[in-house]
């Protein structure tokens, strides 16, 4: 793909990226633009039996399509410790966040190709949180909030309920700490 990007005399970081938030509504795009750069991640994951399972890995979050959305994409375990063959040991997935001015929330879609899951999610500020509320791929809702938020550490959890949203289970916590711009 990268080769037809160049013959029709641009990148694929040309056409998809962009150097900042769209002027428009920058200051309500900085929700998320706010994570822009890459972040190591410490990532706790937590069965219903009790079990935990610690893993390190990265996540980088790049402008894009005009400085209308922000693109992700979270790699467990790290590139310099995951293996080529080992699809399921971890995670490897690209989402999409874009704002909605009409309604002032974000539509969210996460792709994960190595769980073969979806995730379609709407985020909104919750006070200093950024809260997402969506439906997991087998039907049970889910929540995903990013919290305690400073400009180089944050934390993120994510929930699910098996009952409709009585009650919920924590199902991962993550600690981002900034890399770089």
């Amino acid at each position: 793909m990268k080769a037809q990007a160049r013959a029709s005399g641009a990148t694929f970081e040309e056409i998809v990226g962009a150097s900042g938030p769209n002027p428009e509504y920058a200051e309500a795009l900085m929700l998320f633009g706010q994570f822009v750069g890459s972040w190591d991640v410490e990532s706790t994951q937590f069965a219903t039996d009790g079990k935990q399972r610690r893993l390190r890995g990265e996540w980088h979050f790049f402008w894009a399509l005009e400085g209308r959305a922000i693109q992700d994409v979270i790699l467990a375990p790290r590139r310099d410790e995951r293996s080529r063959d080992l699809w399921r040991g971890g995670e490897y997935a690209t989402t999409i966040r874009f704002y909605r001015p009409a309604t002032g929330t974000w539509d969210i879609t996460s792709i994960s190709p190595p769980n073969d899951q979806v995730h379609r999610l709407v985020a909104r500020q919750r006070g200093d949180d950024i809260v997402l509320h969506g439906t997991a791929p087998d039907g049970r809702r889910e929540i995903w909030t990013f919290y305690d938020i400073s400009a180089d550490r944050c934390r993120w959890r994510g929930q699910i309920s098996s009952d409709g949203g009585h009650t919920w289970f924590t199902d991962e916590e993550m600690v981002l700490t900034r890399k770089g711009p």
